[in-house]
């Protein structure tokens, strides 16, 4: 009698392939067919997912490094222009410092005609050159900053007195600074301005705007500039200050006061001490001696002469 031992369930190893790695797990199998079909299924799906991933993940990087690449040329393209191109081809931009009476016009016109017109071009050298023709104009100094701008920086001349000089036959009024050389400025305040002395009997006869008188009128120029910074305005009470030559190369000085007919002779220095005597015996004269004419400061005296 033969017995039929019913089969066992078959187990099998069940395999999947995730991105986390290897999962195995072991099942029942109705029929050894159907679980075979059923594991190569799995085993299959597994190996698909993993090598759709693969792609995915190529792309990016495909896509990262093309990105890279074009930034990499986008720096490139700005460094040339930024290198080459502006300094040649793009206008120079000027920009100053210092100016207060002369104008930038004045200045961009003679920048202009020796300058040049890019960054590349623009000649430093002759520019100072060409500003320093100018009058008003103490120092200048130029800097180019890469890739297109220079910078200009100006120092004006100090206006301490003012004179009058004929050119071409017609009397101008030049200011002078402390260094004795004479100037114009395109605005009229100085001419106006009360604090600023006339000064006359220099020799300017045949003098042209930009040149310096001699040498030996200069301390007069630096004792006006420092009376200049006292707080009193004692210069608003003199109308004008005569030079006066005398031999050896020496001269004194006539003071003519604001709204008075007296004359005030002084030697060649000039300081507080002088104005201050000039105000006191003014005061006296015109209140005790108005026939007065004359008063001399000189030799640490004081004396009058009459009409």
């Amino acid at each position: 009698m033969m017995m039929r031992i019913p089969a066992l369930p078959e187990r099998r190893l069940r395999i999947h392939i995730t991105e986390r790695g290897l999962i195995m797990s072991d099942s029942v199998a109705k029929t050894v067919n159907h679980g075979t079909a059923r594991g190569a299924y799995t085993l299959y799906a597994g190996e698909s997912k993993a090598s759709g991933g693969g792609r995915q993940k190529d792309v990016r990087i495909t896509i990262m490094k093309i990105i890279v690449l074009i930034l990499c040329v986008l720096l490139l393209l700005e460094g040339i222009v930024y290198t080459f191109v502006m300094p040649c081809l793009a206008p120079v931009k000027v920009e100053f410092s210092g100016l207060q009476n002369v104008s930038s016009q004045l200045l961009m016109d003679r920048i202009s005609r020796v300058g040049g017109a890019t960054w590349i071009q623009f000649d430093s050298a002759k520019v100072v050159s060409a500003l320093s023709g100018i009058s008003g104009i103490d120092t200048v100094s130029v800097d180019k900053e890469f890739p297109d701008k220079v910078l200009i920086r100006v120092k004006e001349r100090t206006c301490v007195a003012k004179t009058i000089i004929s050119v071409n036959g017609s009397s101008i009024p030049v200011q002078i600074d402390e260094n004795g050389v004479l100037f114009t400025t395109s605005t009229a305040d100085v001419v106006k301005d009360s604090n600023i002395p006339l000064v006359s009997g220099l020799p300017v006869e045949n003098m042209q705007v930009g040149m310096r008188f001699p040498a030996r009128y200069r301390p007069l120029m630096e004792q006006i500039a420092a009376i200049q910074q006292l707080p009193q305005k004692y210069f608003a009470a003199i109308s004008e200050i005569q030079v006066v030559s005398k031999d050896y190369g020496s001269y004194e000085l006539v003071l003519y006061p604001v709204q008075s007919q007296v004359r005030i002779l002084a030697d060649r220095t000039l300081d507080e001490d002088v104005l201050k005597r000039m105000v006191v015996v003014l005061d006296v004269v015109n209140s005790t001696r108005p026939d007065v004419q004359e008063i001399d400061l000189r030799y640490g005296a004081i004396s009058f002469r009459r009409r």
